[in-house]
């Protein structure tokens, strides 16, 4: 039996490979996506 994903963390940078992974994953996974973001 499958689980299903219901939420991804993602180390977010703000660009645009990280932009569009997040729209694919929320349309491919119907998951909840949270990003993190850091400025160091």
């Amino acid at each position: 039996m499958e689980q299903k994903i219901k939420k991804v963390v993602l180390a977010y940078s703000g660009g645009l490979d990280t932009s569009v992974i997040l729209r694919w994953l929320q349309n491919t996974y119907h998951c909840e996506v949270v990003t993190f973001t850091a400025d160091l």
